[in-house]
């Protein structure tokens, strides 16, 4: 089995930064890759970016690219999620999820979710 664990969102004011982080554990050989998605109140889970925990090649849904940056630390099986100049839209639970791939099927993990609020 593979547990993730989020950690960083919080309070931030419009313009602000934050890094959140996204730790996995267990089984962490069987991840392909790590990522983030984000759901915003009243909205369906969207995709901000993902990235290949072997060689790093990150993807970005063309909203987020070039104000968010994607990570990770392959050693510790973490993946990182850099915001910059956050806005009062981004507000929104920010979920963890890991591709995992074994014998028998493929699947997703996903984390509990941290809460991202941007506001004055």
């Amino acid at each position: 089995q593979v547990q993730l664990v989020e950690s960083g969102g919080g309070l931030v004011q419009p313009g602000g930064s934050l890094r959140l982080s996204c730790a996995a554990s267990g089984r962490t050989y069987s991840i392909d890759a790590m990522g983030w998605y984000r759901q915003l109140p009243g909205k369906q889970r969207e995709l901000v970016a993902t990235i290949t925990l072997t060689h790093g090649t990150p993807n970005y849904a063309r909203s987020f690219e070039g104000r968010f940056s994607i990570s990770r630390d392959s050693a510790k099986s973490t993946v990182y999620l850099q915001m910059n100049k956050l806005q009062t839209e981004d507000t929104a639970v920010y979920y963890c999820h890991a591709e995992v791939s074994t014998d028998d099927r493929d699947y997703l993990v996903w984390g509990r979710g941290t809460q991202v609020t941007v506001s004055s």
